[in-house]
C-alpha cells in the first residue's frame, strides 16, 4: 500500500531567508532579487532552520487583498543539506487523517476514524477513533520540526496547551471504554527517534511520562518531504526524556 501523502499546492517560489521580525512573519529575497514579507505558519523558535541565507520556498497568496502579506512560507532547507522541512503546522493532522482513512497505520490497527476536532467532555481532541463495540480512542497529533543529532524534540517552546492535552489524555485513558494516544509527526526525514525536550519544557516532559504510565499510547513517525508532496514515513521510537538543565525559552505556546 502506498504511503499516505498530501500534496503541497503550488506554484512555489524559491527564496533566501533574511530575517524574522516576529513569530508569524519572515523576510526573504526571491530569486529575482525582490525582497518580500511572508506569513510563517509555524510560531516555534525554528532557530536552527531559519538562518540567514538558508533556502526557503514561498507560496503566493490566492487572495492577497485580504491579507497583510502576499506570501506564505511553506518549506525550508534543513541544516547541512539534511533535506527539506515543512513549515505547515496543519500538515501532520492532514497526513494522519489520510492514513486513518486508508487504514495504513499498523500501530492503530482495529481503529477507524469517527471524526476530527472531536469534543469529549470539556476537551477537544484532534481525532476520535472508533474501535470494537463501543470503545473509543482520543488521539492528539504533535508536529515536530526541531532535530538534534537525529533526535526529534518536542516542544521547541514552552507549551501549556500541549501539557494540558497530555493530562486530559491521561484522565481519559483511565475511563471505561476509552483509550488515548499522542502521535508525534516529524516533518522531516532525518529523524531516527523522538523525545520530549525536558531542557525546553520540563512540564511537558513530565506530563508525557505521566501519560505513558497512565496507559496513553505514545507514537511517532517521520516524513518524506518533497517540493510537491509530503508522505508519512516509517515509525520511530519515542524515548524517555533526558534530564538536562532547562533552557531559557524565548516564546511560549498558548
Amino acid at each position: 500500500m502506498p504511503a499516505p501523502s498530501v500534496s503541497i499546492p503550488g506554484p512555489l517560489a524559491a527564496a533566501v531567508f533574511l530575517a524574522r521580525p516576529n513569530r508569524f512573519l519572515l523576510e526573504a529575497r526571491l530569486a529575482g532579487g525582490a525582497e518580500v514579507v511572508a506569513h510563517l505558519p509555524d510560531p516555534g523558535r525554528l532557530i536552527e532552520l531559519l538562518a540567514p541565507g538558508r533556502r526557503i520556498w514561498l507560496r503566493p497568496a490566492a487572495r492577497p487583498s485580504g491579507r497583510k502579506t502576499a506570501w506564505t512560507a511553506v518549506l525550508v532547507e534543513g541544516p547541512a543539506g539534511s533535506g527539506l522541512v515543512s513549515l505547515d503546522t496543519t500538515l501532520p493532522n492532514r497526513l494522519v487523517a489520510a492514513a486513518l482513512v486508508a487504514g495504513s497505520l499498523p500501530e492503530l490497527a482495529g481503529w477507524s476514524l469517527e471524526r476530527a476536532e472531536a469534543p469529549v467532555g470539556r476537551s477537544r481532541f484532534d481525532f476520535l477513533l472508533r474501535g470494537h463495540g463501543k470503545r473509543r480512542l482520543a488521539l492528539e497529533v504533535k508536529s515536530v520540526t526541531l532535530v538534534e543529532k537525529e533526535v526529534g524534540l518536542f516542544p521547541d517552546a514552552v507549551t501549556a496547551r500541549g501539557t494540558r492535552h497530555l493530562r486530559e489524555l491521561a484522565v481519559l485513558a483511565g475511563r471505561d471504554g476509552w483509550e488515548a494516544a499522542v502521535f508525534f509527526v516529524a516533518q522531516r526525514a532525518d529523524v531516527v527517534r523522538v523525545r520530549a525536550a525536558r531542557e525546553i519544557d520540563p512540564g511537558f516532559a513530565a506530563a508525557l511520562e505521566e501519560a505513558r504510565r497512565a496507559g496513553v499510547r505514545v507514537l511517532a513517525r517521520r516524513c518524506r518531504v518533497g517540493l510537491d508532496r509530503v508522505s508519512l514515513g516509517a515509525p520511530v521510537p519515542v524515548l524517555s526524556p533526558e534530564r538536562r538543565p532547562a533552557r531559557p525559552a524565548r516564546w511560549h505556546y498558548r
